[in-house]
Parts: C-alpha cells; sequence; structure tokens
C-alpha cells in the first residue's frame, strides 16, 4: 500500500487534466491563453478549499518547465521568504528561466511579510503564485495586489466531482487492482462539500475500510465518515456552512444559536478578523436602518479585535454578537441599491438634469449647467423641492422604508418632504 495520499497520487501533470475551472482552462480561457503564450504574470488564485488552486500553480509550472518554489503561510515567515528569493536569484546565472513560488494561504501573511515579496515580484526575480480562500481585496496589501492578476477559482459541479471519483477508480494503480463497485453517489458528494482534496480523502477512506470486493453505497459511507469527521474544519465545507449558521442565527435574532456558532469557530481556529466582517457585512444588510448604532458597534468590534487578540477578543466578539442578534431588522438599505443598480443596468446612463451638474468654468454656465439649482438651507427647514433625478426616471422608488419604528419616523420625514411624487 502506497505511502502517498490518493489526493496527491490522482494529482494532474497537464493542463488538460485539470478538472473544473472552463472559465480559464477552456479552448478560450485568458490563463490557457497566457500559459500558451508561455509570458504569465504574477497572480492570486482566489477561490473555496479544494477547487485545484495548489494543483494548478504546479501544473503551469511543469507546463512552462519552471522551478516550483512552494511555501505555506502557515509555518513560513520573512526569511523563508528571502531564503526562496536568494534561491531564485542564484539561478539567474545559469541561464535558467525565473522560478515561481507559489504561497499556499497568503491571505495568513503579515504586512511585513507580504512586503518583502514585492521587490522579487516587480524586477521579475520571481513570478509569484498566491492561493487564498479570502477576499484578496482584503487580505493582501494594496501594493502587491496591483503586481497581480486575480482569478476566481469556482466550486467544482456534481459531474466534475463525479469524474474525479470514475477517474480514481479506473486509472490509480491501487484501486484498479481493487473490485470496487459505485452503486451509489450521493453521500460521497455530500461529505465532499464541493472539495475534490476531500473527495479524494473520502475515497481513500471507503476504500480502506474493507478488504476484497467493495460496494460503494450511501449507508457505508455515511457510517466510515462520520467517525472521522472534525467539530471544525476552517479549511473545508464546514468552515462555510458554520459561517453561514452564525450569519443566519443573527438575522433569526437568536442570540444563543448565534453564541453557540461563534464558539464553534473559536474553538476550530477561524480568523477573528474574518468573523468581524462578517459582522461588519450583516450589521449594514440585515439590520440597517431599523438600527444604525449596529454597523458602529459591528465596526468597533472589529477594530478592537485587532488591538486585543485572543483570548480576550472572545468577550468583544460575544458582546457585538449579541446586540446585532437582538437588534431590529431591515433589509431597506440592501434593497434599495440592489435595484438602484438593477435600474443603472437596465437604462445605461441617463442624462443628469442641468440644475444639479457642476459648473466650475464660464463655458458650462452659458450652457446653463447649475441653472436654476434651489439651495436647500436657503429655506425653511433646510428643505426645497427639486428634481434630482433624471427625467426618464423622475418618480422612481428604490428606497422603501422598513416596518420598524426608526424607519417609520424616516417615512414620516419623507411624505412630509415630497408628498405624493414617491408615494411615501
Amino acid at each position: 500500500m502506497s505511502n502517498i495520499p490518493l489526493a496527491e497520487r490522482m494529482r494532474p501533470r497537464k493542463l488538460d487534466d485539470v478538472v473544473g475551472q472552463q472559465h480559464l482552462l477552456g479552448p478560450d480561457g485568458v490563463l490557457r491563453n497566457a500559459v500558451l503564450s508561455g509570458k504569465i504574470p504574477s497572480m492570486i488564485f482566489w477561490g473555496p478549499p479544494g477547487v485545484g488552486k495548489t494543483t494548478l500553480a504546479r501544473v503551469i509550472a511543469l507546463e512552462l518547465k519552471r522551478p516550483f518554489i512552494g511555501l505555506s503561510a502557515i509555518n513560513s515567515g520573512v526569511k523563508d521568504i528571502r531564503d526562496a528569493i536568494d534561491k531564485a536569484k542564484s539561478q539567474r546565472f545559469f541561464d535558467r528561466p525565473n522560478p515561481i513560488l507559489f504561497i499556499d494561504e497568503i491571505h495568513r501573511f503579515s504586512k511585513s511579510q507580504q512586503d518583502s515579496l514585492l521587490g522579487a515580484v516587480e524586477d521579475g526575480t520571481i513570478t509569484l503564485i498566491g492561493a487564498t480562500t479570502e477576499n484578496p481585496s482584503f487580505e493582501v496589501i494594496s501594493a502587491l495586489l496591483s503586481r497581480c492578476q486575480v482569478y476566481v477559482l469556482n466550486h467544482l459541479s456534481k459531474d466534475e466531482l463525479m469524474s474525479l471519483v470514475e477517474r480514481a477508480l479506473h486509472q490509480d494503480e491501487e484501486l484498479m487492482s481493487r473490485e470496487i463497485e459505485l452503486r451509489e453517489s450521493e453521500a460521497l458528494l455530500q461529505y465532499s462539500g464541493g472539495d475534490a482534496r476531500r473527495l479524494m480523502n473520502v475515497v481513500e477512506l471507503i476504500s480502506q475500510s474493507a478488504e476484497g470486493k467493495l460496494v460503494i453505497t450511501n449507508e457505508h459511507v455515511t457510517t466510515a465518515v462520520q467517525r472521522n469527521i472534525a467539530l471544525y474544519d476552517k479549511g473545508g465545507e464546514q468552515h462555510y456552512d458554520v459561517i453561514s449558521a452564525f450569519i443566519k442565527s443573527m438575522r433569526g435574532s437568536d442570540p444563543n444559536a448565534a453564541v453557540y456558532w461563534l464558539a464553534r469557530m473559536l474553538e476550530g481556529g477561524e480568523d477573528i478578523k474574518f468573523i468581524a466582517r462578517r459582522m461588519v457585512i450583516l450589521a449594514a444588510e440585515d439590520i440597517g436602518l431599523a438600527n444604525p448604532n449596529a454597523l458602529l458597534i459591528a465596526n468597533a468590534c472589529a477594530q478592537a479585535i485587532q488591538f486585543v487578540g485572543l483570548p480576550e477578543a472572545r468577550i468583544i466578539l460575544s458582546e457585538a454578537v449579541i446586540y446585532l442578534a437582538v437588534s431590529p431588522k431591515s433589509n431597506s438599505a440592501y434593497i434599495a441599491i440592489e435595484n438602484a443598480l438593477a435600474e443603472v443596468q437596465k437604462s445605461g446612463p441617463l442624462s443628469i438634469p442641468l440644475s444639479i451638474r457642476n459648473a466650475p468654468t464660464q463655458l458650462m454656465k452659458q450652457l446653463n449647467y447649475g441653472q436654476d439649482y434651489q439651495y436647500a438651507h436657503d429655506f425653511e427647514g433646510n428643505f426645497v423641492p427639486h428634481e434630482f433625478m433624471p427625467t426618464e426616471i423622475s418618480k422612481t422608488v428604490f428606497y422603501e422604508p422598513g416596518i420598524n419604528s426608526a424607519e417609520q419616523k424616516y417615512r414620516e420625514i419623507l411624505h412630509k418632504y415630497w408628498k405624493d411624487k414617491y408615494g411615501y
């Protein structure tokens, strides 16, 4: 029996063998074309676990015959980065192509660690490929992000995952030597959570659970896998399932459930900045104008936990989570911007009324820019009816006040100002 895991044994070695990501690797895919041209930029792969970020980086290196240096942000520091860069510099004199430096979970690197990459990326000493499950806009410094092309990798589809299973059963030497019948696949897919690496691990676990002929059924998979499920896998499916349960508990105004899911994440080692970021989003999206202070509390929490750190940050998170859970809820601001964006996409750039255009030059004033504009502070109550919308959508309503005490006051104000124009 091989000591090499099935996931590693089945790792593709060629671009054509990579499953999924057809938007990047299909016949007209931008990444395929870059690889075929032999000229690739430094890049960051952003996507959920197990969709092929590491595999794709290795395949690119093999296709281009480039040296490959791999680091993990979990156990690497500035010294490791400098050693890798020095190694790349030393190879310049042997007419070798510059190496690919692959950094897994690059979002875990500190600012100083990311800073140490800039010079080598800028002068072409290395081609950087970073992999992250987090939005690089939040976790990668702007100087490094501006030097990299970001490629988004998608979840693998059911058919793509099943093609990996079939490939393993029919191409892996160890599995081919066994008599294995795949009778049911639903449990395999369920426990994989869209993660190809986890799927291969489950297949391997099942294959080792019995000798001789093996019939894979949902019951067999469930029995074998449930003995091996961890409390919380921050790099796998439960990372997304638990954060979903956490958000929905706060949205559903259940502080007890919300604190429980918070505890699950903290116990599992989840990044507290990730938790706080999702709370800030919820405060704006789900509480919104029903309690505008919620956004202030969530933002203060996000700043405080970075200042304090664990273990005390758990108390700050708990306080903010409870506050958000018991706050009144409204998604009116979220719906308003979605409605406005839909109108912009449908109508295009409608003409701006002349009265509210800027008129910094004499020519613009001669063209009636800013003419007839009425300055609100010159009128009683600091308000005067004026047309601020493009004529074509003059009476369109994007914001509909929610049913809560705060927004009922907003409705009364809007009705006082605009009478029947918007139907408030």
